[in-house]
């Protein structure tokens, strides 16, 4: 993979809490978002300090305050299903964007990364969870071409934002695959090739049938795309045959 990739292989935007308590549902969130106009979805937490690479700007350079408006995240978990028995994967975790909303709704979920300090800064905000949800979430850190998940240890695995920064990509998702049990979900989000306002540049972007492609030289089968209920991304969803 490229020399790059080290600090491009992040799919998640800053994830936001604070100490407030939280509401008694059946289904509490993790984090209270505050009511926000257009532009804003949340206030963000202080970024722990870091060594080299100006750690600081990367984060904010993912960081959108408007991508809970574009990016859609609960529309686009509940693509999943019902989770609350399973254990999900997200793939290129970063800080924690769709990680610590998955949290609440499976019975686990792997928080996954190729950069140590997303690591670190995932397990900064696993301590900040209610107790409730610590002992359901696990950072791992992974390499280039394997994210080091167990033989089926996974029921769904979600990459986002992610997929155009891999190399080798049929041959990661058959890695993959052995990951991932029987039966078990694949959910892939990425940005259409455009002149878009938010998003990468051309080259680490991937069409959708080229997606496609990769999914079934890999084994797996694509069950549903969807190219119009977001605006900037195409979202596939594909499973690994029994």
């Amino acid at each position: 993979m490229r020399h790059i990739a080290t600090f491009l292989f992040l799919s998640a935007a800053f994830v936001s809490c604070n100490n407030e308590p939280r509401p008694s549902t059946d289904d509490p969130a993790l984090f209270r978002e505050k009511p926000a106009p257009a532009t804003t979805v949340s206030e963000p937490l202080p970024l722990p300090k870091s060594g080299a690479g100006n750690f600081e700007s990367l984060v904010a350079d993912f960081e959108d305050k408007d991508r809970g408006i574009w990016q859609k995240p609960e529309l686009v978990i509940s693509f999943l299903g019902d989770i609350k028995d399973e254990t999900v994967a997200d793939i290129g975790a970063g800080t924690g964007y769709f990680t610590f909303r998955l949290v609440p709704k499976a019975k686990k979920v792997i928080g996954i990364d190729i950069d140590p300090r997303f690591i670190n800064f995932l397990d900064s905000v696993k301590v900040r969870l209610p107790a409730v949800y610590r002992d359901r979430f696990e950072s791992r850190l992974a390499k280039f071409d394997d994210p080091l998940l167990q033989p089926e240890e996974a029921d769904n695995v979600v990459i986002v934002n992610t997929y155009g920064y891999i190399e080798n990509r049929v041959q990661y998702l058959k890695t993959l695959s052995k990951g991932i049990a029987p039966g078990g979900q694949l959910l892939i989000i990425d940005f259409k090739k455009n002149n878009l306002p938010v998003g990468p540049p051309d080259e680490y972007k991937v069409s959708l049938a080229q997606v496609e492609r990769e999914l079934t030289a890999a084994g797996f089968k694509v069950t549903k795309i969807d190219k119009d209920v977001l605006d900037y991304q195409y979202i596939i969803l594909a499973i690994k045959p029994n």
